[in-house]
């Protein structure tokens, strides 16, 4: 005689018969006898009354069965939860957005056919050559020109960059005060009817993005700047100065940050345009950019401008830096003379070196600079 061979726990729970809605209750009424407990495949195999054959046919595994009993977040709401999450976490840089109503506050327009501007880039604060801003600053004295344009990177603020410093060698105080009293006060008392614009670089929207975040670095700067909003803390209304920025600054990598920052340009009397990066040279018009500290210039064409060149303008800053071969930069600024009426551009570019010449007048390096 032949006896029958026992059939197997599991064998015994399949349910033949059990649709996907009823597995679902099933798994609902497990999670509902003790809520406290996180349900795992093992806790509902051991408790409930059917089989994993019963379930993984409709579900295949346990995680999706979890997802479908509405017990824990589908793919899709989930995936809607990250999406606000990440938002979220640069929600705090939309308040940034009132840079833009800076950009044309102090304008200072005059009828002349001939315009000059006198642009600059990458000072760095307290990084910058000396001999550099003397000559900077004699320039716009005896030139008067219609604008001072900044091409990004007037600040530097390494406490805030991709390199470690210290903590107790914080001198943020101290750099943004050099701005306002040694490049941006003898600016304005120079020139007092000159229109000054910066337009916003890399520097520049990274110390904002930081003030959003209320870094413990930042923090100890607005304890010793008490009160200062992000457009005093720049002098914007102390020195009439326009805030040039386009870029919503609510980005979630640095690929889009550098896409945002290439916004940030103005453009003059349809004439020139100004661009902390290089790529402003694509749009296709005479003018500047900075960022690399390092003078080159091309040549184009075309029928509106004629001939025309796109200067990538030298530093201001001292050719001895840390963690970088600044012995390698270039130093010096540029006068745009233009003709608004036929477009037609005029480039002075002013080297600084051991001597400059900046309109006939020589310039030599003094000890100390």
């Amino acid at each position: 005689m032949i006896k029958d061979t026992p059939i197997s726990e599991n064998e015994a729970k399949f349910m033949d018969s059990w649709t996907e809605q009823d597995c679902i209750n099933e798994l609902r009424r497990i999670v509902q006898m003790d809520e406290t407990k996180a349900v795992s495949r093992n806790y509902f195999r051991n408790h409930s009354k059917i089989s994993e054959a019963t379930w993984n046919r409709y579900f295949g595994t346990f995680s999706e069965f979890k997802r479908q009993a509405g017990v824990v977040l589908t793919r899709q709401q989930h995936m809607h939860e990250r999406n606000i999450a990440k938002h979220a976490s640069v929600s705090q840089y939309k308040e940034l957005n009132f840079r833009k109503d800076y950009g044309d506050k102090y304008i200072r327009e005059s009828g002349d056919r001939f315009k000059t501007v006198l642009v600059c880039s990458d000072l760095h604060d307290k990084e910058i050559d000396m001999f550099y801003l003397r000559v900077l600053i004699d320039t716009a004295r005896r030139v008067q020109p219609n604008v001072i344009c900044f091409v990004g990177d007037v600040f530097d603020l390494a406490e805030f960059g991709k390199y470690d410093v210290d903590p107790r060698e914080w001198g943020v105080v101290d750099r943004i005060t050099f701005v306002h009293e040694e490049i941006f006060a003898p600016l304005r008392e120079a020139c007092p009817d000159t229109q000054f614009d910066l337009i916003e670089g890399n520097h520049e929207a990274r110390l904002l993005r930081q003030m959003a975040d209320a870094t413990p670095a930042l923090r100890s700067v607005l304890a010793d700047l008490h009160g200062f909003t992000i457009a005093k803390l720049l002098g914007l209304d102390k020195f009439e100065i326009n805030y040039i920025s386009k870029a919503d600054l609510a980005t979630f990598n640095k690929a889009e940050f550098k896409k945002e920052l290439a916004k940030n340009y103005k453009i003059y009397w349809d004439t020139i345009l100004c661009h902390h990066f290089p790529h402003g040279r694509n749009l296709g018009m005479p003018g500047v950019n900075g960022h690399h500290h390092r003078h080159e210039i091309w040549s184009s064409y075309n029928p509106m401008f004629g001939p025309y060149e796109w200067h990538q303008l030298g530093s201001g800053h001292r050719r001895v830096a840390s963690y970088t071969e600044g012995e390698k930069w270039h130093n010096g600024f540029a006068l745009i003379n233009l003709n608004v009426e036929t477009k037609s551009t005029n480039f002075d570019y002013i080297p600084i070196t051991d001597f400059a010449i900046s309109g006939g007048k020589w310039y030599h390096r003094e000890v100390g600079e």
